[in-house]
């Protein structure tokens, strides 16, 4: 049984969803289908963030424009996290390990693709692939491992391995990209996926079997298409704007993008089964659950982004030398996911919810200290930011979906998980895009005009050493300027949180309570 955290600090008590299976010790083989389910999971955390260090590689050998080196790290984002609910309804229609095997199977092809790129265009249209690809792996590996894991106990401590596994692929992918491209090209930072993926499509059959929800409404491919619409013309504009100024092209995108958000978010209370629940945010613990869920990861994602450049342009250092700065913040961050479910049922989500965002804060505001000119001291500060704002990081990760789901009733409870999954996706890739174009638009204003972006200038034959010293301190300012936003940010909702949510003695003392996996076990059949 577990206890789901309710507003006003009531507490309920949730039993398994699916009586008629009969819970017993899981054996080898749901062991091992679980380790085999996490090969994708982990590509699609480790994908999202795997650039972040290896974009200074990528601009020296395809020369991308300063909108399309964004493009090229957040079109997976924007695309996994526009498609996620889709493909996880998808998946209940038709079978979540057949979707599953699909995805993988083009998620590798995709890979490989981005790998030979020949251009910034290509990689680009690889990119948002592999985001489509991924979009089909997170809801359906979650549907396979509630077959596996039958008994409630046992199946929480396996989601939460889950959880566990997607917020390290996210804290390890800038390491690992670095720790590649000090041996080899740009393009095994893809090629990496492949191994993966052929071990996962050869045991998954024999390791792992069909799920299938016996109820489920029809996806509406109209709120699919004004979603993806939406948020693409959004952000696109936004990019334009910061690279190229207020011009027609970006106003009528960015006014086109809004509408079809707004029509998206205007037919979705309508529909009968929506592909978000909107009413879901009258409750203001699910909200704030919800936001944090989307803040952390784009305050993350940009500064990860921006810091690679600052160690390795700014600073000079190697790609092997960024990738062992940015560990003991991956370390931070990985190690906090993991214990924080314990943490929890002592000290309550509520605590953990305010917790997260004072550290966040705290980390992010240390990036203040940086500069251009004292090497040691600015690798110094950098650490001590990624290891503060990791502990914050790795609390919100794990909390999200547990806070969301327990603070809606339990036939609610998919939607919830749904809707915090894809706050992380799209805080992810709204990170990149937002703080990133305005770090961009910092450097148009205030750089030395010979370029777009700082890689972008540093290339330009025969500079100064004031003007590459100009250039690099309009970088640094524009990286404390993104990183004041987020940490003043995070701060404030912090002390909304603690202000406004409910005061709880506990937390559920799982990481995942029973409700969570309920679109997946209850009314489900295993073929």
């Amino acid at each position: 049984m577990a206890r789901g955290w309710l507003p006003g600090g009531r507490h309920r008590t949730v039993g398994c969803m699916n009586t008629q299976r009969m819970s017993h010790s899981p054996g080898p083989r749901a062991w091992l289908g679980l380790l085999v389910v996490l090969g994708p999971v982990l590509l699609v955390a480790m994908d999202g963030s795997v650039l972040f260090l290896a974009m200074t590689k990528i601009s020296e050998a395809l020369s991308p424009t300063a909108g399309q080196a964004l493009w090229i790290l957040d079109a997976y984002g924007f695309a996994v996290g526009s498609l996620l609910i889709a493909f996880g309804n998808i998946g209940d229609r038709y079978g979540r390990l057949k979707l599953l095997m699909t995805g993988t199977a083009v998620f590798g092809a995709a890979s490989a693709g981005a790998a030979f790129a020949p251009g910034p265009e290509l990689l680009i249209a690889f990119r948002a692939l592999m985001g489509v690809a991924g979009a089909t792996l997170l809801p359906s590996a979650l549907a396979v491992l509630s077959e596996l894991f039958t008994d409630p106990r046992r199946r929480a401590r396996a989601i939460g391995i889950f959880a566990a596994t997607f917020a390290a692929g996210f804290a390890i992918g800038p390491v690992v990209g670095g720790q590649l491209l000090s041996s080899f090209w740009w393009g095994s930072v893809f090629l990496i996926n492949l191994p993966v993926v052929v071990l996962f499509l050869v045991l998954a059959p024999v390791l792992l079997r069909e799920v299938r929800a016996a109820r489920t409404g029809r996806v509406d491919v109209l709120s699919v298409l004004l979603s993806a619409a939406g948020i693409v013309l959004t952000v696109y504009a936004i990019k334009r704007a910061a690279a190229e100024g207020l011009t027609a092209t970006p106003v009528a995108t960015g006014i086109a993008g809004v509408v079809a958000l707004g029509w998206f978010a205007r037919r979705q209370l309508r529909l009968e089964h929506p592909l978000i629940d909107f009413s879901l945010f009258r409750d203001r613990v699910f909200t704030i659950a919800a936001i944090t869920g989307l803040l952390p990861l784009a305050a993350w994602s940009a500064t990860a982004y921006l810091g690679g450049i600052y160690l390795q342009s700014v600073l000079g250092l190697t790609v092997l030398d960024s990738a062992l700065v940015a560990l003991p913040g991956a370390a931070a961050l990985t190690i906090t996911c993991i214990v924080t479910p314990a943490l929890i049922a002592r000290t309550g989500t509520r605590a953990a919810l305010v917790t997260c965002h004072f550290f966040i804060a705290a980390g992010l505001l240390l990036l203040l200290v940086t500069s251009v000119t004292s090497v040691s001291g600015g690798i110094g500060w950098y650490v001590a930011s990624t290891v503060i704002a990791g502990l914050g990081y790795g609390i919100s990760f794990s909390v999200v979906a547990d806070t969301a789901v327990a603070a809606v009733p339990a036939e609610r409870a998919g939607s919830a998980a749904a809707i915090a999954e894809t706050s992380n996706e799209i805080g992810n890739a709204l990170g990149i895009a937002f703080l990133g174009s305005l770090a961009a638009l910092i450097f148009r204003l205030r750089g030395p005009g010979v370029a777009g972006t700082l890689n972008e200038t540093l290339q330009v034959p025969g500079l100064t050493a004031a003007v590459i010293g100009d250039a690099k301190a309009a970088f640094v300012t524009g990286l404390h300027i993104t990183a004041a936003i987020a940490g003043t940010l995070h701060a404030a909702l912090g002390a909304f949180a603690l202000r406004h949510l409910p005061r709880a003695s506990a937390g559920t003392g799982d990481a995942y309570p029973d409700h969570l996996v309920q679109d997946t076990t209850e009314d489900s059949s295993v073929r």
